[in-house]
C-alpha cells in the first residue's frame, strides 16, 4: 500500500511538472491502448484479405475492410494509407511491360494494309508479334506468326535475345506450311526493328509477302496477334515457374501443339486453328471484325 501511494505520489508530481492532471494521464494510456487494439484488428483484417487477393490495392483494401469495422474503429482514408505505409503494406507497382518494340529506328516501315481486310480462307493475312517469358535466369522473347482467318500458330521461335534472327526462324517456319503458288499473302506486324530488318523484308519480297504494319502506335492494329499471345500467357505460360530457357522451350511445344490442335477457338466457330486451318468458306465467327475500322470496340 505504501508503494503504491508513492508511485501515485509521484505520478501527481510528475503531472504537476508538465501541466497535466494524474486523470488526464490515465486517460492517455486508456486512449493509447484502445489505438493499440483498434490498429492490431484492422491489421489482422488487412492480412486476411492479402491471403486471397496479395496485390490489392489501398483503395480496394479500404473498401472491403471498412463495412466489417464498427464506428468506434473507424479510419479515415488518409490515415488508413497513412496506416499501411507505416506498416510496410502499400503494394507497389509492378513494371507493367517489358518492352519488345524498338520502333525508333531508321529502317523503312510500311503502312497499315489490312483495315477493312476479313479473311476468308488461311494464308490471306499473317499476324506476327513477339512477347516475353520470364525464368528464373531472366527474360525469353517468343515470336509467333499467327494465320489471321483460323487462328491457327504456323510459326514461331524462342529467343533469348531480341535479334532479329529469331523472328526470322519463326517466318522460315511459317513457310514451310505455305502452299506451293499462293501469293500475295499480307504480313501484318508491328514496326518493330526485328520486322523492318532487311533479312526480314527480303524473305517477304522473295515470296511476294504484302507487307503491313501498323502505323499509330494503337494496340488494336495488331490486337488479333497480342489476343493470341494473351491465351498462351493466361492459360499456360503465366500458371507455371521455368528455370531457364531450355524448360521453357519444351513446354512451349507441348502448349502450341495443345493450342493448334485440342482447344476449341471461339472466334472460329469454336473449331480447333488447326481444323479451321482446312476450311474455305466464312466462319461463324463469335468475334467482331479486328479490321472494319481500329475505333470499333474489338473483342473475342
Amino acid at each position: 500500500m505504501l508503494r503504491e501511494a508513492e508511485a501515485h505520489s509521484d505520478m501527481s508530481t510528475l503531472c504537476e511538472l508538465f501541466g497535466k492532471s494524474r486523470q488526464a494521464y490515465y486517460q492517455r494510456i486508456k486512449y493509447n491502448y484502445k489505438e493499440v487494439v483498434k490498429e492490431e484488428i484492422i491489421l489482422q483484417m488487412i492480412i486476411k484479405e492479402r491471403k486471397k487477393m496479395p496485390r490489392i490495392g489501398g483503395r480496394k483494401l479500404m473498401l472491403k475492410i471498412q463495412p466489417q469495422l464498427p464506428e468506434e474503429l473507424f479510419m479515415g482514408r488518409d490515415s488508413f494509407f497513412a496506416f499501411l505505409r507505416e506498416n510496410g503494406l502499400l503494394v507497389r507497382k509492378r513494371k507493367k511491360y517489358v518492352y519488345t518494340t524498338m520502333s525508333k529506328h531508321w529502317l523503312r516501315k510500311y503502312p497499315n494494309l489490312i483495315q477493312g481486310i476479313e479473311p476468308t480462307q488461311a494464308h490471306q493475312v499473317w499476324v506476327s508479334d513477339i512477347t516475353y517469358i520470364s525464368s528464373s535466369q531472366g527474360f525469353c522473347y517468343l515470336s509467333l506468326i499467327t494465320d489471321a482467318y483460323s487462328r491457327k500458330i504456323v510459326g514461331w521461335s524462342l529467343g533469348e535475345t531480341l535479334e532479329a534472327k529469331h523472328s526470322v526462324k519463326a517466318l522460315k517456319m511459317a513457310l514451310r506450311q505455305l502452299p506451293k503458288g499462293i501469293s500475295g499473302v499480307y504480313h501484318h506486324s508491328d514496326r518493330g526493328v526485328q520486322y523492318c530488318s532487311d533479312e526480314y523484308v527480303s524473305i517477304l519480297k522473295k515470296y511476294h509477302f504484302q507487307i503491313s504494319m501498323t502505323e499509330n502506335g494503337d494496340p488494336l492494329e495488331n490486337a488479333l496477334a497480342e489476343r493470341v499471345n494473351g491465351i498462351l500467357k493466361d492459360e499456360w505460360l503465366n500458371q507455371m515457374i521455368f528455370k531457364d530457357y531450355d524448360e521453357i522451350h519444351k513446354a512451349l511445344k507441348k502448349i502450341i501443339t495443345t493450342y493448334n490442335e485440342d482447344r476449341p477457338h471461339s472466334s472460329v466457330a469454336y473449331l480447333t486453328p488447326q481444323a479451321a486451318h482446312y476450311q474455305s468458306i466464312p466462319l461463324d465467327r463469335k468475334w467482331k471484325n479486328y479490321y472494319k475500322t481500329r475505333n470499333q470496340e474489338c473483342i473475342e
